[in-house]
């Protein structure tokens, strides 16, 4: 009986594997130990439950009893879920890199018993085929020249490790302009036709649409603005988007975003969440496409309450395959539509959605709509045509979910659906509901996820937790608590949420702390590493020092403690040589360089408790992210310092105070005198 000791993991995507004939390991002190006894080197496979290409190595190399053998013969062989062990797979995925290998998932590495790397790849078919070598070929060639020649292992091990311990480029102080100007040259990037960065396969790229948004707002130059909407648009009319059942795909394959990768992220809904409720507040954003947009908002956030909630909290993820088929579940043919709808509605549905006899996935259709674009008269017929379709597609084998709950994606979950709320309700659209889940989500991992003393554990699943939470944990749950704070009804529920950013900002330093300025992602209670990774690179969401520094400086405005401004400086400082050089992959870093240098807060003291909705409502219109909102109560007894201290109700009316570093503006009751007391603002620097 192979000895697989995957049998008793916490991750999905290991118990996927915990009947391989391949005698894997857990990644830890035990399976380290062994490689260092038998004198093996290691083979680390690091994956995730959604990733289909992990599926297509495994099916064809780790369930292989001939393949297997020669695994358990030549190494000790560890398997790793990057979702749960993010510090493992950035350390490995550097040094793929640094071999001059794109990267990707499943990430294949060989390391000496000491776990440290000298050569490595991705995905590696069985047999040799597509100009890459066979899997078998390749574990002998490895193991023989480990043991035969162990200079040229040692060469390349010194040069990786080299290559690891390299600290970011030190750099002068970081010139005010720095993120417009970077933000510029990133929208020169954007696809005009399709939106997005030009070519394929297409990412949404929320971090660098974040900066570009960003830049758009302070130079004035409406067309960037137009170019951010417009990827967003055809992000949601093309397949990369579930028409049917709501939620975003991670990646198209192709340039127009019509055939995505199928598997769905939490973090991905999160941010595209976001943006759909930043573009929906715009004054003048298009009727037609605000309708779009406030449809694949309440279908994203419907999909993510009906299809990922574990307990009280989000899942991570939803497979790509089902019955070992990518895209299976999600494709249609006219004639399972018909079945469904009957001739006439078949009709209808498939001339919209781009369904054809001769399908543009695989002989099936991926519904989209990059042809016929949004129409509002269709979907008074469309929604009940939608709704028997999902109920069908219900009844087929579903795509396996990753039901593990992790701290960052939630923290990303949650603040997403604490501005939807917020944002919809200002425009008269009713979504407590959307609140009432990011509250309980916070409270899961807040209560659930926490030891007592500050820090947080970063997954949570059947009860068991993973242990010791990253620094993106506690930054992102840090700005989740802000996102609640921002959009409080009531004063004393904004102060609570205050209160816990503190401490989360706190259990970052305490086990975090770089001395260089900024934050390691693995705690200082990690010590199953060949060393803690300190990086200020975005990977698909913003890295967790941008995470830090932007709530840090958010935290800063909103109680009015200098610690966090000198905090978030430090971040922003350790990384200056970096963040010049390479925009495209500090764009988080360089957003909340945005908000430290332009953020504004807006205090609003209202007589009764209550949220002033005209006076907020003309404050969300400019979609300005580095607009921060706190509400208060007139004789609330705060420190002086506090934003909040002195504030008062002019005429018993809800009051709004705009507020930079120390000085407010006179008191605002009219909400027409917003925008030029912004402007005067932004122009001078000062109110």
């Amino acid at each position: 009986m192979t000895d697989n000791r995957l049998g008793d993991a916490t991750s999905p995507y290991l118990l996927q594997h915990k009947d391989n004939p391949v005698a894997w390991r857990v990644w830890g002190s035990e399976a380290l130990a062994e490689a260092r006894e038998t004198g093996k080197p290691i083979l680390l496979s690091v994956g995730y439950a959604a990733c289909h290409w992990c599926h297509v190595m495994a099916h064809e190399s780790f369930e292989d009893e001939e393949v297997a053998e020669v695994m358990n013969r030549l190494f000790v062989n560890i398997k790793v879920d990057r979702e749960e062990r993010p510090d493992i797979d950035q350390i490995y995925m550097s040094a793929l890199h640094a071999l001059g290998e794109q990267g990707g998932w499943p990430l294949t590495m060989f390391l000496t018993s000491e776990a440290e790397p000298f050569w490595g790849g991705t995905y590696f078919p069985k047999t040799a085929r597509w100009g890459r070598p066979g899997f078998v070929d390749v574990l002998e060639a490895i193991s023989a020249t480990y043991h035969s020649d162990r200079s040229r292992i040692d060469t390349n091990r010194k040069n990786l490790m080299h290559h690891l311990a390299q600290g970011p480029r030190s750099g002068e102080i970081l010139h005010p302009g720095l993120a417009v100007l970077a933000g510029e040259r990133l929208a020169g990037l954007l696809d005009s036709e399709n939106g997005g960065i030009r070519g394929a396969p297409k990412f949404p790229q929320a971090p660098v649409m974040d900066l570009v948004w960003r830049a758009a707002l302070r130079s004035g130059q409406t067309d960037m603005l137009a170019r951010c909407i417009h990827t967003l648009e055809r992000m949601s009319n093309g397949g990369i988007y579930d028409h049917v059942g709501g939620g975003l795909a991670r990646y198209s394959v192709d340039e127009r975003w019509l055939v995505p990768h199928f598997e769905k992220m939490l973090y991905d809904n999160a941010q595209y969440v976001a943006h759909l409720s930043r573009a929906i507040s715009l004054d003048h954003l298009d009727t037609a496409l605000g309708g779009m947009f406030r449809r694949r908002l309440d279908d994203t956030v419907g999909w993510m309450i009906r299809e990922m909630l574990n307990s009280e909290a989000f899942a991570a993820s939803l497979d790509a395959d089902s019955e070992g088929v990518e895209g299976k579940f999600y494709v249609w043919t006219p004639d399972e539509v018909a079945a469904v709808l009957g001739p006439e509605d078949c009709a209808t549905f498939i001339h919209a959605y781009d369904i054809t006899s001769t399908g543009n996935f695989e002989g099936a259709s991926i519904p989209n709509r990059l042809a016929s674009g949004p129409d509002p008269a269709d979907e008074e017929k469309l929604a009940p045509l939608r709704a028997r379709l999902l109920a069908a597609r219900e009844t087929r084998v579903r795509p396996g979910r990753d039901d593990k709950i992790l701290a960052d994606w939630n923290g990303h979950a949650i603040a997403a659906l604490a501005q939807a709320a917020h944002l919809s309700k200002l425009h008269g659209v009713s979504r407590e509901s959307w609140r009432g889940h990011a509250v309980a989500a916070y409270t899961f991992v807040m209560q659930t996820m926490h030891d007592g003393r500050g820090a947080l554990a970063h997954a949570w699943r059947d009860g068991r937790l993973t242990r010791p939470g990253f620094a993106s944990d506690h930054a992102c749950m840090m700005r989740a608590a802000l996102s609640l704070a921002e959009t409080a009804s009531e004063a004393s529920e904004s102060l609570a949420y205050l209160r816990d950013a503190e401490h989360l900002a706190d259990a970052l330093e305490r086990d975090f702390l770089h001395e260089g300025g900024g934050y390691y992602l693995s705690s200082v209670a990690a010590d199953d590493l060949i060393l803690r990774p300190y990086s200020p690179l975005d990977e698909a969401v913003p890295n967790a020092n941008a995470i830090a520094a932007e709530a840090l400086a958010r935290l800063w405005h909103l109680t009015g403690d200098d610690r966090y401004r000198v905090r978030c400086d430090a971040i922003l400082g350790a990384f200056a040589g970096e963040i010049p050089v390479n925009a495209f992959g500090t764009a988080g870093l360089l957003s909340a360089i945005d908000t430290r240098e332009n953020a504004v807060l807006a205090v609003i003291v209202s007589p009764d408790g209550a949220a002033a909705a005209e006076l907020d409502k003309t404050l969300s219109g400019r979609g300005d992210p580095a607009l921060l909102r706190l509400l208060g109560v007139p004789g609330q007894e705060l420190a002086a310092g506090h934003p909040l201290h002195g504030k008062a109700a002019k005429d018993g009316k809800p009051t709004l105070y705009l507020c930079r570093e120390g000085t407010c503006s006179a008191p605002i009751t009219d909400p027409a005198d917003i925008d030029p007391a912004l402007d005067a603002l932004r122009s001078s620097g000062r109110i």
